[in-house]
């Protein structure tokens, strides 16, 4: 499905290219040996694990989706002890060779479930829910105390949204709101954040463009592709069907709100690995999608990470691994709109061209710069928030650029879909596509979870010559 994914616009590539990004782990009975023991596991190895961004500037995928946080919703409210094998990935698998394109074969990848091996430590019979013992203490003090460091997703959300927001819809959108924060952050720091490209704004402008042409609007785009909004009891009945499929079951806490600026989040909390779903845009066609992206992809890598040389800080210096992203976000976007009827990459497009614009214009002047794309004025207001957090006086120009990663992953991964091991990029962890060839020979395969639709659907990781007409004349 992955040539429904076109690429028209001619790209051009610098000679050498740079990478960026990190993630998660509970219980309930559904266990593999290859989970990880967080009570055993090192402050530093667990905050690695839950990390999205690059160490330097501390981003964490804890900070930008534990914004936003309201009351939670749990999915399993009393794990088991039982213990049961989740599809795992034997050490004998081959990944010696990048492939010229995905083949996900069971007898070469020795993808099919086995049967129950003997279980090691690493795995984990007892629930997460326990206190942990005091020979661990010292451990989890450290965790919490490395919470006490605001990491800058967390620093950036202003304290005072809804009271701002109030105040621009009632000015008729021409307002910019003074933003407020529990814990200012440094200008210095803010301004390593403050750099938007435009490198990709004529493929972003022209896959909003190509989705208008077609339906509409985008909220028509939106209906029409996404479906029906979801109730509650929809989103746990689905993503319990999904982690039926992935072997995860009770490992993940799942709650619901309706206030993330986001679709979806993994978060630590209390020390189990938590999935926050935002119930306003969970759509019928969607979801899956996002927990393709969250769990498929972010957790599963995150818990192969666990395995490597690499999974610490140290480790990450050692062999010298580029940053994360964008080849981290990127895998996820392509993950999450890969079997779509229509996988536009609406979204990462939006998210690209609204931080461009914040770093020119004001928020206001912003707001109705979208209007050429989103009718809605809180779809609208959202975009604008993400671009402009951490800024205070958002008349000024600025914006905080993460989010262009999206689309910049997704584009690089495609221009070099043939050269990419993608099961490779899955066992080895938290690592750029770049580094694959090097660590491949002292990288750990035992025990490595790869997802059930990179396994069953493994013709779908094929590309056509559709994409490829459009991806391969980059330069």
């Amino acid at each position: 499905m992955l040539e429904s994914i076109k690429v028209t616009e001619k790209l051009h590539w610098p000679e050498v290219e740079m990478s960026k990004k990190y993630i998660l782990n509970s219980t309930d009975k559904v266990l593999s040996p290859s989970h990880v023991n967080l009570d055993k596991m090192s402050s530093s190895v667990l905050k690695d694990l839950f990390r999205t961004g690059s160490s330097s500037s501390c981003i964490r995928l804890q900070a930008e989706e534990e914004e936003w946080e309201s009351p939670k919703q749990y999915l399993y409210k009393k794990p088991k002890t039982s213990v049961k094998c989740a599809t795992t990935l034997g050490s004998n698998s081959s990944f010696s060779k990048p492939t010229r394109s995905i083949a996900v074969v069971g007898s070469t990848m020795r993808l099919t479930p086995r049967t129950v091996p003997k279980l090691r430590k690493m795995c984990l019979p007892n629930s997460l829910r326990t206190k942990p013992r005091s020979v661990h203490k010292a451990a989890f003090a450290g965790e919490v105390e490395n919470a006490k460091k605001i990491c800058i997703l967390t620093a950036i959300k202003p304290s005072n949204v809804e009271k701002e927001k109030v105040k621009f819809f009632k000015s008729d959108f021409n307002y910019n709101p003074q933003f407020e924060y529990s814990n200012p952050i440094s200008p210095l720091v803010l301004a390593r954040h403050n750099n938007s490209s435009d490198r990709f704004l004529t493929q972003a402008v022209h896959i909003m463009e190509l989705a208008l042409q077609r339906y509409g609007s985008y909220e028509k785009f939106e209906q029409v592709t996404g479906g029906n909004l979801l109730t509650k009891s929809r989103i746990w009945h689905n993503v319990k069907k999904y982690m039926e499929k992935e072997g995860c079951v009770g490992e993940i806490v799942v709650q619901v709100t309706d206030d993330l600026l986001s679709r979806a989040s993994m978060t630590v909390v209390n020390s189990r690995p938590t999935l926050t779903i935002n119930i306003s845009t969970a759509r019928e066609h969607w979801l899956e999608g996002m927990l393709r992206h969250e769990i498929g992809t972010h957790y599963f890598r995150g818990i192969n990470n666990c395995h490597q040389p690499w999974s610490s800080s140290v480790g990450r210096k050692k062999h010298n691994l580029k940053p994360l992203n964008p080849t981290e976000e990127g895998l996820a976007s392509i993950h999450s709109v890969l079997f779509r009827k229509d996988p536009t990459l609406w979204r990462a497009a939006l998210l690209y061209y609204t931080v461009y614009q914040a770093s020119h214009m004001s928020l206001s002047k912003l707001f109705h710069n979208l209007g050429r794309f989103v009718q809605d004025p809180n779809t609208r207001w959202d975009y604008c928030v993400r671009a402009k957090r951490g800024q205070t006086d958002t008349a000024q120009p600025g914006c905080f650029s993460k989010d262009q990663v999206y689309l910049d992953g997704i584009l690089k991964i495609l221009r070099y879909r043939h050269k990419i091991n993608f099961p490779l990029l899955m066992a080895l962890g938290k690592v750029s596509f770049e580094d694959l060839d090097r660590l491949k020979a002292v990288a750990q395969m035992e025990n490595i979870r790869i997802p059930h639709f990179m396994q069953d659907q493994a013709s779908l990781f094929v590309l056509g010559p559709e994409v490829s007409q459009g991806v391969t004349h980059m330069h």
